[in-house]
């Protein structure tokens, strides 16, 4: 069951990406919020680490802060870029598309895929498509998530579902991929992104599905057998 790019408007914001501030900056708190002027000594916001001289941002996750604000869904890097948010929608939803295309290639659990689409959609609320190969964090997702869920898949066979998925989409007959420098390249690239994501995330990659909590209300409500509604249940909990 393919997650749509509406489940983006429920995932939790990240702010800050752990790197060292120097010892003159601001304190930053999770939200990004300077805590101090320029030139001032270094003040520790919340969720900063001060080791030695140097102040480091940090990730500071809250019951206020747990959602992506509305400005934040509703102006987003991609569209600062001058992309329309159509095109952006698109490009969301197909990352969705070939992370559960190619986690059921690899034969992933359901619960890695929702994680590597969540993952994916986090990061481009922080960066934009236009800077970043939408197939690349894609891939970078599908191999993160596989780690992070216990079901470690290879970056090479990441890559060659992935290989496999572009000719189908194209309608091109599917051929072996060729380990060549350009393989070597791609894999380089994909280790790189995924390296992104998590600084970009603040390795804050833990990633809370409503699904097993949708099956225990349905088993209360004694509905787990009302087919119909099980189904929209779950694909409401996608945001679809």
């Amino acid at each position: 069951m393919a997650a749509g790019a509406g489940s983006a408007a429920a995932v939790a914001a990240v702010g800050g990406s752990g790197g060292p501030a120097g010892p003159q900056a601001v304190g930053v708190a999770a939200g990004g919020v300077p805590q101090a002027g320029p030139g001032g000594p270094p003040v520790p916001g919340p969720g900063a680490v001060l080791i030695g001289d140097r102040l480091y941002s940090g990730v500071l996750i809250t019951l206020e802060n747990c959602l992506l604000p509305e400005h934040t869904l509703r102006f987003t890097p991609s569209m600062s870029s001058g992309l329309d948010p159509d095109t952006e929608t698109e490009l969301r939803v197909t990352g969705c598309e070939l992370i559960q295309a190619a986690g059921i290639l690899l034969r992933l659990p359901q619960v890695a895929m929702a994680t590597g689409q969540v993952l994916f959609q986090r990061f481009f609320y922080t960066k934009s498509f236009v800077k970043h190969s939408m197939e690349h964090v894609s891939m970078a997702c599908v191999h993160l998530a596989s780690k992070i869920e216990e079901a470690p898949r290879r970056i090479r066979d990441v890559i060659n579902v992935f290989h496999r998925l572009r000719h189908l989409r194209e309608k091109k007959k599917p051929v072996p991929l060729i380990l060549d420098q350009e393989y070597v390249n791609l894999k380089n690239q994909i280790i790189k992104a995924e390296r992104r994501v998590l600084k970009e995330l603040g390795f804050c990659v833990h990633v809370k599905h409503p699904h097993k909590i949708i099956v225990m209300y349905l088993q209360v409500l004694e509905c787990e057998r009302n087919q119909h509604l099980v189904q929209t249940s779950w694909v409401a909990s996608e945001g679809k």
